[in-house]
């Protein structure tokens, strides 16, 4: 569970920032969030608890299996929520607003590549975040992820937990000289403060730091983002289920591994009468493979045990359905999603991801809505009015379509619904509004075709007049 910084309301100053505080901050960071978010962060990569196990007896077998299932979660629940980019449009009942300015801002500053990245790190670590400031020598904004492990936003200690400011902070080390030193950014809504800590040191002997500048963003420019209400990672809760099912492959591989060193045990016979004939007769049984047995009783066979494959296949198959049962993420490789399926079979086999994604996407709305007031408070700046609660984000599932069942849904409901709302419908249509212009412009040159065709002219009286 995410923990949440908070710092009393009455004593904040928006132009005045305490160096012994911010130290303070960063050392509760680095103490209680960040070993859970690089733990999620080892398993995401495929550094799991089985790669640190050693055995007791040197001699056994050891091989260790990782079989990243946290990573096919994050990928598959992030790529679902995000694989296709975010769309904006103009609220209905709102005031006829032109937000092409604002969307070719966001259009700018890549936003949908930030989306993407903060969908894998929402499904990683449960939080993500996001640095919006002017790059030096442009005057666009540009938005850059922060590593939910360098970063942090302090709220007030009020119910409605006010945004007061950001921290982002990175280690710069001197192996020299063996020291290190924390290089802070602290954003309040007005002001950016650069910092240079050493937690190891008292505030009075720290270096000076720069003065603070401005940014005239209107808001905190960092942003937070949450995965759910807790900020859990999505495959976070069922580490101890990866855990065993590791074990068990790793197991399995070292029986195998047993199995093929089995020891060899010889009855009613000796290889040889002394020990330096026992040791070339098993260098020769090596060599020739071949052993020679009086006839006399004499047998031989491996000292092996006995394997319940029937069991251990069994309790494979558990783990496997378990790890994505309680994470709500579809094995898409299983059975189940084999063949062509309809559309609500299919959304049968996805209500778990879907009411997941939903999650995401609600709490992904609130950070979506600070990012535009922001981009349309700068807008603002250059006399371009935008009105950021009047656009409204709309995300797409990342979802393979049954066109055929989408163009029978369109020929039923053409005479019910509008062209526009059909349109989008379609998949493989971008632009909806352009796509109706299209529809009727086509309309418009065909009826001239056709009656040039037919030599269809207006129906006008001749010259002569109506007596003639």
């Amino acid at each position: 569970m995410n923990r949440i910084f908070t710092y009393p309301k009455e004593k904040f100053e928006q132009g005045i920032l305490n160096k012994r505080m911010i130290t303070k901050l960063i050392s509760k960071h680095l103490m209680y969030e960040v070993p859970r978010l690089q733990k999620n962060k080892d398993y995401y990569d495929g550094a799991h608890e089985i790669m640190r196990n050693e055995r007791k007896e040197e001699s056994a077998p050891n091989q260790k299996t990782v079989c990243n299932h946290a990573k096919d979660i994050a990928d598959t629940a992030s790529g679902y929520f995000m694989g296709n980019p975010i769309t904006y449009e103009q609220g209905k009942g709102e005031e006829e607003t032109d937000i092409t300015k604002l969307t070719d801002a966001l259009e700018a500053a890549c936003t949908d590549d930030v989306d993407q990245d903060n969908a894998l790190l929402l499904s990683i670590y449960g939080c993500s975040y996001e640095y919006i400031y002017v790059a030096e020598g442009k005057s666009e904004l540009t938005v850059r992820n922060l590593d939910p492990r360098n970063a942090f936003v302090v709220y007030d200690d009020t119910i409605e937990r006010n945004e007061l400011f950001g921290v982002y902070y990175y280690v710069k080390r001197d192996d020299i000289n063996d020291t290190r030193q924390y290089i802070a950014t602290i954003c309040t809504a007005t002001n950016i403060f650069p910092m240079i800590l050493y937690p190891d040191k008292l505030p009075g002997k720290m270096p000076p730091d720069k003065e603070p500048s401005e940014h005239h963003l209107g808001y905190v420019p960092i942003n937070e983002y949450k995965n759910n209400k807790f900020c859990i990672g999505d495959f976070e809760q069922q580490i101890g289920l990866i855990d065993a099912y590791n074990t068990l492959m790793a197991d399995r591989v070292n029986d195998k591994e047993q199995f093929i060193d089995a020891i060899l045990v010889i009855y009613g016979a000796l290889l040889g009468d002394t020990p330096e004939e026992a040791r070339e007769a098993y260098r020769e049984l090596g060599e020739e493979k071949l052993l020679e047995l009086p006839a006399s009783g004499a047998k031989a066979e491996y000292l092996t045990r006995t394997f319940d494959e029937t069991g251990v296949e069994t309790l494979r198959k558990a783990l496997k359905e378990d790890i994505y049962t309680f994470s709500h993420v579809p094995n898409l490789t299983d059975e189940k999603f084999a063949g062509n399926s309809s559309g609500v079979a299919m959304e049968y086999k996805l209500l778990g991801l879907e009411m997941l994604t939903k999650t995401k996407e609600r709490y992904y709305r609130k950070g979506l809505r600070k990012r535009m007031q922001i981009f349309c408070h700068f807008l603002d700046l250059k006399a371009t009015s935008i009105d950021a609660a009047s656009v409204v984000p709309t995300f797409s599932r990342a979802l393979p379509k049954n066109l055929l069942e989408i163009a029978q849904m369109i020929s039923t409901l053409k005479d019910s619904v509008s062209k526009k709302t059909l349109i989008k419908l379609l998949p493989f249509v971008e632009d909806p509004d352009g796509e109706v212009e299209a529809v009727e412009k086509e309309g418009e040159e065909s009826i001239k075709r056709q009656q040039k065709l037919f030599a269809v002219a207006a129906n006008e009286p001749p010259d002569g007049g109506e007596d003639e």
